[in-house]
């Protein structure tokens, strides 16, 4: 008698699946495109899954969750990115400045050089071939953004950026924000896609002595705590101080972790580019 995979048990799938990796097969994790970070993850982001990004302003926040959704699409990931700051031509900018290597302002001024010319030309052709599908943040919340989404076929990964833009701002946005967190997670399950959020941390203090983020920052009543499933802080600590040798360093912690460990990985920002790479395992 041949057993239907809708007949097995929950449990019976889940060591189907893990023998399944065990004799070679792809595990189910979406890789970020970042090495050192997927190795703290177990191999990556995983459907179902509410992931949180935070740091300070100007930390790169959406800059770094823009590089992790053109990766993730380069590897032939379905990936919508959805941004409540930017418009759609905006962030297509920052994306063949990212790809490209070429500084905004000169894309804007026409003053590119031929060799940087070339850079922006072949990231466009990439962009073209695999790339997010980039929308803004509709109105009203995140039910208007499960509806939209309910309509786009296979999505593997939905970038956010930002958590905020889920609010209207009223006097209760950390009510609001609380909310959208609960809803934003109750969506990944029932879409089965990942979710990764950017956000501002309301809790971080400017004079404290160690400005790297920590869970209570993300505040949201203490939501993005509980219901996240993964929780990352960028720093970089040239925004604080002049200290030789920091230049471009970025820590990479994840502060919460699931279902795995906690820690850090570490980065290189070349802000004029506005582009992230691993630190052990660059980009050639």
């Amino acid at each position: 008698m041949v057993v239907r995979r809708a007949e097995l048990s929950p449990l019976a799938q889940v060591m189907r699946r893990v023998d399944a990796i065990a004799d070679g097969a792809t595990h189910d994790s979406i890789s970020t495109g970042f090495p050192s970070l997927d190795r703290l993850l177990g191999g990556g982001v995983r459907r179902g899954d509410l992931i949180v990004l935070g740091g300070d302003v100007g930390s790169g926040k959406s800059a770094f969750a823009l590089a992790l959704a053109l990766r993730v699409a380069q590897e032939g990931g379905s990936v919508s990115f959805r941004s409540g700051e930017m418009s759609v031509e905006r962030v297509l900018e920052r994306a063949l400045a990212l790809e490209g290597r070429a500084r905004i302002d000169d894309m804007r001024r026409g003053s590119l050089d031929d060799t940087t010319r070339a850079g922006v030309g072949a990231a466009a052709v990439r962009l073209r071939d695999q790339s997010p599908i980039f929308e803004t943040v509709p109105a009203g919340g995140v039910e208007p953004l499960a509806d939209m989404l309910r309509r786009t076929l296979d999505v593997q990964l939905v970038v956010v950026d930002p958590l905020q833009s889920l609010a209207p701002g009223s006097r209760q946005q950390a009510e609001e924000l609380a909310a959208a967190t609960r809803q934003l997670k109750l969506v990944a399950l029932e879409l089965d896609v990942a979710i990764l959020a950017t956000s501002s941390l309301p809790g971080l203090v400017p004079d404290r002595r160690d400005l790297r983020p920590h869970l209570d920052d993300f505040g949201a009543l203490g939501a993005i705590k509980q219901h996240a499933d993964v929780v990352l802080g960028l720093f970089r600590e040239e925004m604080y101080g002049s200290s030789h040798g920091v230049e471009g360093a970025t820590e990479l912690s994840a502060l919460k972790n699931r279902n795995g460990p906690t820690g850090y990985v570490d980065l290189y920002f070349y802000k004029q580019w506005m582009r992230f790479e691993d630190m052990l395992d660059p980009d050639r």
